[in-house]
């Protein structure tokens, strides 16, 4: 399995956009909208987990997530893995990457949202805080020392 960061340009960024498009994951749509929009700046990467040429995977190291009033950042976002893939610990690998890429650019903390309860704490995580969502829903804020 290898892991790739890309950004708009790379020769993957559609196929990912496609991917996330017709993925099982409603969320996968609204990243594909964002990567169309190329809402990903400056340092911001997708990063996609590939089989072969064939798509594991993908998560997103982005500034900001989807609580609007939260003070902290970097966060990982967008984390999924294709139903063939689960129960492999792509996802870890996929966080791992995330954090490994954030140090590289000088941050010491990470964060990631999420409404699933004891699913990142296995990496490391903790919960710092519950927040609401751009859609109002309640999430809680993980956060990781890298």
């Amino acid at each position: 399995m290898e892991i790739k960061e890309i950004q708009q340009g790379d020769k993957l960024w559609t196929k990912v956009i496609e991917y996330a498009r017709n993925c099982s994951w409603r969320a996968g749509a609204f990243l594909a909208r964002n990567m169309e929009k190329n809402l990903f700046p400056n340092w911001e990467r997708v990063l996609v987990a590939l089989d072969g040429t064939d798509i594991a995977g993908y998560c997103t190291v982005q500034e900001k997530d989807c609580i609007p009033d939260a003070e902290y950042s970097p966060y990982i976002c967008f984390v999924f893995v294709g139903e063939r893939y689960r129960e492999k610990r792509l996802s870890q690998e996929l966080i791992m990457h995330a954090l490994e890429y954030f140090k590289h650019l000088g941050y010491s903390k990470a964060y990631l949202v999420s409404g699933e309860i004891g699913l990142y704490e296995k990496y490391g995580f903790t919960k710092i805080t519950d927040k609401k969502d751009i859609w109002g829903n309640d999430e809680q804020i993980l956060a990781i020392d890298i």
